[in-house]
Formats: structure tokens, C-alpha cells, sequence
């Protein structure tokens, strides 16, 4: 079967090599950040959308912030929630190992869900996928039960678009905390609303799967995410309900959640940027082994249409590896990815020279 991995316009490789790039200086937060006008809006346009790169045109509003606003429902289920997985965690050795593999599968094909799917998938249009792999992708995403695919997606672009500043949604700048949970316990900026409101996601609306998720979101998390974790244990292999649903499904979704937090948080802040030394994004293997591929941070937000995420293809990257292997079977083509010589281009030019080009 062949597959198609698109590279970046032979004009772009033409300007990276001859160094002759056209860049310009735009401001992200208080940092400046130069980004490469045929990198970014031409190839942009390719995928059919623009709305995940960083919009320079953006400020802030002058004045006092809005006070914090709680959402108590959120801080208590939250709460409850991790109590539930530190509970999972003391169960552990009391588990059969059938129920350890089970729940480790049952976290590998949420986590898929949300990084070969809402992420690179619909977020970035960063590959294709045939119906079957998006229908396999949008059940993965409820097992994650992390916002249906529509939501994730218009936040996410939110987060692209307006990066580090009030309107990102998890604005790293409001510290750590803020960035990995808290987000999610306090009322959105209302500049997080305005601006997502803005968005144009008339690729995702079009897309029928995605609409009939978003349809019946609730009962699939109930089924996909708790009630299933829970019976095949107990149903297959005379595991203790108890044990099944404390660790498949409660530990296994608090670890879920957890990874992708730290994507937002300490992928945000610990770590080198080796491509544009001006944006908060970090390289962080750490957070790549635990989100399947994503902690390549500064990459990603340098080049958010590449769809391995970093330059380094399968090392700490289990998501580029499923997407090759869905490649490989025709269930995905078109691959977006950008050249060696674009990549070493970038990082002489805003790179923090930490970091030698693979």
C-alpha cells in the first residue's frame, strides 16, 4: 500500500537552503517570536485552516483582570475524583495482572484518542484519516472523557492562536497551577470565550463523526470510559468490582488526564527551546513518555502543522509510531512534515542553540 507523506512546498525548502526565508517579528505575550510567513500561513492554508498559528495581532486588555470566578461543581468532582485514583493506587497490588494489562490498554487507547485524534488529527489537519480510523479515534476520545472532540479542538486552537496570553485557555503564565488543572475550576477569561467564539471550525462541524459524538457525548463517556473499564474485569476474569473500577477506569482516567495536563504545564516551563528560544514551550522527554509523543513542545508550537510533533519521528513518540502504522494499512495518509533543512533553518535563526539538529 502506498503511502503519501507530503513534505513542505519546494519554494520553502528553496528559501531554507538559500537562507533566504521571509520572517517577521511578531509579539507573543512580552516575548518576541519571528515565524516564517511560507513555514506557517501558506502551508496553513494547505491543511485548511489557519486558525492554529499564533495571531500576532492580538493584545491584551488594559486594566485589573476579572476576579477568579470558581466552579465549585468542578473542584469537588475533581477532588473526589483523585481521591478515587490514590485509592486505585493502594488497590494496585492487590490486582490480577490481567486487570494491570487491561487498564494499561484501556489508558493507551484513551491516550490515542486524544493525541493521534482531537490533537493532530482534527486540531492541526496535520494527516488524513479514513472513516474507520476516525471512527476508531472518536470512541478512544470518549474512553479519554477529556471534552468532546469539538470542544477540545476549539480550545486547543484557542491555546495555538493566542498562546501565553488572556486568551489562552491555560495560559502558562498564570503559573503552573493554573496551567495543569485550575484552569478547569475557575470560569473561562472572558477573552478565552470572545476569541474561541471567532474561530473558524466549519472543517470540524463538517465532519459527521465528530458531530454525532458531540451528539451523544455523555452516554458514551458513561459507557466507554467507567462502565466499560469496569466489566471486562470483573465480567472476563472474576477480578473484584471494586478493583475493576478503581483501577481500569478511575486510576486509569486520572493518569489520562494527568499526562495530557502536563503538556499544558510543565511542558510549558521545564526544559530547552532549541527552535524559537522566545516562546514558553519546552522540549520535555519526560512529559513525551507520558503523553505518548507530546512533550516535544517547543517543535510542536514552532511548527504546529508537523504531524510527528518533533523532528526525531519514533523516539518517545508512540502516537507518530500508530499514525506510520495506520499509514501502512491505508487508514491514514497525507502526512504533513517538515524538511531537515526548514527545521535546521529555524533553530539558527531564533533557536536557543541548545540542541543539535537530527
Amino acid at each position: 500500500l502506498h503511502c503519501h507523506l507530503s513534505k513542505e512546498f519546494s519554494s520553502v525548502h528553496t528559501a531554507a537552503i538559500a537562507g533566504t526565508l521571509t520572517s517577521l517579528v511578531s509579539r507573543n505575550g512580552h516575548a518576541v517570536k519571528e515565524k516564517a510567513v511560507l513555514n506557517h500561513e501558506e502551508l496553513a492554508g494547505d491543511r485548511g485552516t489557519v486558525d492554529d498559528i499564533f495571531d500576532d495581532t492580538y493584545r491584551e486588555k488594559e486594566g485589573p483582570k476579572p476576579p477568579l470566578r470558581y466552579v465549585w461543581r468542578n473542584i469537588i468532582l475533581m477532588s473526589l475524583l483523585h481521591l478515587g485514583g490514590i485509592l486505585g493506587l493502594i488497590l494496585i497490588p492487590y490486582a490480577k495482572i490481567q486487570t494491570l494489562a487491561w487498564a494499561v490498554l484501556c489508558f493507551l487507547v484513551s491516550a490515542l484518542g486524544i493525541t493521534a485524534g482531537s490533537h493532530r488529527l482534527w486540531s492541526h489537519r496535520s494527516y488524513k484519516a479514513t472513516l474507520p480510523l476516525r471512527v476508531f479515534l472518536t470512541i478512544a476520545n470518549s474512553v479519554a472523557f477529556q471534552n468532546d472532540i469539538y470542544e477540545w479542538v476549539r480550545d486547543h486552537r484557542v491555546h495555538h492562536k493566542f498562546s501565553e496570553t488572556d486568551a489562552d485557555p491555560h495560559n502558562a503564565k498564570r503559573g503552573f497551577f493554573f496551567s495543569h488543572i485550575g484552569w478547569l475550576l475557575v470560569r473561562k477569561h472572558p477573552d478565552v470565550i470572545e476569541k474561541g467564539q471567532k474561530l473558524d471550525l466549519s472543517d470540524v462541524r463538517a465532519d459527521k463523526v465528530v458531530m454525532f459524538q458531540r451528539r451523544y457525548y455523555k452516554p458514551s463517556v458513561v459507557l466507554l470510559c467507567f462502565t466499560l473499564p469496569t466489566v471486562v474485569p470483573w465480567c472476563f476474569w472474576d477480578e473484584s468490582i471494586i478493583i475493576s473500577f478503581f483501577i481500569p477506569a478511575i486510576l486509569r482516567y486520572v493518569i489520562g488526564l494527568n499526562a495530557t495536563w502536563l503538556v499544558n504545564s510543565a511542558a510549558h516551563m521545564f526544559g530547552n527551546r532549541p527552535y524559537d528560544k522566545n516562546i514558553n514551550p519546552r522540549e520535555n522527554p519526560l512529559v513525551s513518555l507520558g503523553a505518548l509523543g507530546e512533550g516535544f513542545h517547543n517543535y510542536h508550537h514552532t511548527f504546529p502543522y508537523d504531524y510527528s510533533t518533533s523532528e526525531y519521528g519514533w523516539r518517545f513518540n508512540f502516537t507518530t509510531a500508530f499514525i506510520d502504522l495506520m499509514c501502512l494499512l491505508g487508514l491514514a495518509s497525507d502526512r504533513k512534515r517538515v524538511s531537515k533543512e526548514v527545521v535546521l533553518a529555524r533553530k539558527m535563526r531564533t533557536g536557543e542553540g541548545s540542541q543539535k539538529s537530527g
